[in-house]
């Protein structure tokens, strides 16, 4: 199926969201769409499915104008679309899901469920994605999941799928087990347009790249390209890909964590008597195979899980029991994992969203009131000094890009006075220049004597920004590392490896002076932390890494608290005072 649009324009009162773009997308092709955060990527693709009507322009389809008034015409027309947040019903099973609006009856006129299961297993095995029928959607992991959306894709006929920001959630041998399946829908004369804003990834996938920016098409290019000219297409001038930072110059200890545990509600042991300290201007990575206590070690941390023993100082200070609240005020920011259920609240407006932690205190509070002109005030001076890309400050905060989401968690956080900035999977979802703002607000706090603790399941990032890298694993700190550890003997740590250095065992360990990794990272976000052991390797060049990812997925299969198995690695390397927490993202 020929695929065409030609200029489409897509208008929200005074943003143009699409400016009159035009491309066509041929049979049995990848068509890549790149560009940073907010650059109508995903609002194209809307206007494709139905899901919007576009003010100007039309879609052509095997040479006939069509227009598209809902999603039922997209799919009737051979149009799918599998969206980045996926779009099923978590308590029905995989066939009830793939069937769902095009359900079949026998003779009698009920649902006939031996044949969807048997056709969704057939259909599925044909195109090797191996779903079982009869899972429940809410046990399976998210890679799982999103063959479940392609699979409820594929049973409509779609002659093109759109895949939308299709690796966000998913773990390297996911994303490479997707790239698979992509190539065999490819092959099999099935359209895909990609969208993304991982330069590695779209230069591995697709045939043929277009790249928006601010609404617009910039250009066309081959996946050939360098990253450079990519990123530089991307957002309009030329990115810094690499992390520059003067070594390290740490000072006393602010934040010392004794012996912590951390237990789930079902008795499991997520933190299991973790002990570290974090000084002033040192950055401490925690890396990790995600699933093995990260997230919950940070809300510990935080106080927004409680934990069952161990101890939290802050300038000798116990913050052991204290609330999220006082845990701000004494000088902890935060950037948590999911910005969209954590970070923001997605109806307020921006300027409300930067005073979530402070609406209490002067000068935003006078009395009972709050201070509308001061919270203006700063939110025009935080809008302005972190480049937040939004109409107005009333704007809601769940209507921006994830990269403005970001900016405006950072411009809140960092926007106080503190002394620890924990950040959590701080560029998740992000474009290049986004990273390159983040990695640079970071390398600042550090710079001006903060201690900061990233948690990344990014090897690239946490190579790039740590001076010390503490590596977790079923809950224990399996070692303290510097920056220059070879990619393999982290491997090792990640794997659950016994730490072979006993003098960096404990939270004690000297924090050495350090510059930066001989293969300080780019942020062409890509190289997420792989995952089993392999031999002894040098210090990886982190820029161009060529991960080897097993699948580990296996058909059907539901998620697993933690990974039984560690990092694979290549041979040759490389509770927040303020309104509910409850948000939306648009």
């Amino acid at each position: 199926m020929e695929l065409e649009l030609r200029g489409i324009t897509k208008r929200f009162g005074p943003l143009v969201a699409n400016d009159g773009i035009s491309l066509s997308v041929a049979p049995g092709q990848v068509h890549a769409l790149l560009g940073e955060n907010g650059a109508g990527k995903t609002t194209l693709m809307n206007v494709l499915y139905g899901l919007m009507q576009p003010d100007e322009g039309e879609i052509v389809v095997d040479g006939t104008p069509v227009s598209f008034n809902s999603p039922k015409d997209a799919i009737a027309a051979g149009v799918g679309m599998v969206h980045q947040h996926f779009m099923l019903v978590p308590v029905f099973t995989v066939a009830e899901n793939v069937t769902l609006g095009i359900e079949q009856a026998d003779r009698a006129g009920l649902l006939d469920r031996r044949r969807t299961r048997r056709e969704v297993a057939d259909l599925s095995h044909r195109y090797g994605l191996d779903v079982d029928p009869d899972a429940l959607v809410e046990d399976l992991p998210v890679g799982i999941q999103q063959r479940v959306e392609i699979v409820k894709a594929l049973v409509r006929q779609a002659n093109v799928l759109i895949l939308d920001e299709p690796t966000a959630v998913l773990t390297p041998a996911e994303t490479e087990e997707l790239f698979r399946i992509v190539r065999q829908l490819r092959d099999g004369g099935t359209s895909i347009i990609f969208i993304s804003h991982k330069l590695r990834e779209v230069q591995a996938i697709a045939d043929t790249i277009t790249v928006l920016r601010r609404g617009a098409v910039v250009g066309q290019t081959e996946p050939s390209a360098s990253a450079d000219e990519l990123a530089a297409m991307m957002v309009g001038r030329n990115v810094q890909l690499r992390v520059s930072k003067e070594p390290a110059k740490p000072g006393a200890a602010v934040l010392e964590v004794t012996d912590l545990t951390v237990r789930g509600d079902d008795g499991r042991t997520w933190v299991d008597g973790l002990s570290f300290d974090v000084r002033a201007g040192e950055i401490l990575g925690i890396a990790g195979v995600q699933g093995n206590g990260q997230t919950e070690l940070c809300e510990a941390l935080m106080g927004l899980r409680p934990s069952s023993a161990g101890t939290v100082t802050l300038n000798g200070r116990s913050l052991t029991r204290a609330s999220p609240r006082a845990r701000l005020r004494a000088g902890i920011a935060y950037v948590p994992e999911d910005r969209t259920e954590d970070g923001l609240v997605g109806s307020f407006s921006v300027s409300e969203n930067l005073i979530l932690d402070l609406y209490d205190r002067k000068p935003f509070a006078s009395g009972i009131n709050l201070n509308l002109p001061a919270i203006a005030k700063n939110a025009t001076e935080r809008i302005s000094e972190f480049d937040v890309r939004t109409g107005s400050p009333a704007t809601p905060a769940g209507t921006l890009s994830g990269g403005n989401q970001q900016k405006v968690i950072l411009a809140r956080e960092l926007g106080r006075e503190h002394k620890v900035l924990i950040a959590s999977q701080p560029t998740r979802g992000l474009d290049v220049g986004s990273i390159e703002f983040v990695h640079r607000r970071i390398i600042e706090r550090r710079d001006d004597g903060v201690a900061v603790i990233i948690v990344s399941s990014e090897l690239d990032e946490i190579y790039a920004l740590a001076d010390r890298i503490a590596v977790m694993y079923e809950g224990k700190i399996t070692g303290f590392r510097d920056p220059g550890v070879p990619a393999a003997e982290l491997g090792r740590l990640m794997a659950g490896g016994a730490d072979a250095d006993p003098e960096s065992a404990g939270a004690a360990a000297a924090v050495p002076e350090v510059a930066p990794a001989p293969g300080a990272a780019t942020l062409l976000g890509a190289a997420t932390v792989p995952e089993a052991p392999a031999p002894e390797a040098p210090v990886p060049d982190v820029t161009v890494p060529d991960v080897t990812v097993p699948d580990v997925t296996g058909p059907g299969a539901a998620p697993e608290p933690a990974p039984s198995h560690g990092p694979t690695l290549p041979p040759d390397p490389g509770d927040p005072p303020g309104p509910s927490a409850a948000q939306e993202e648009t």
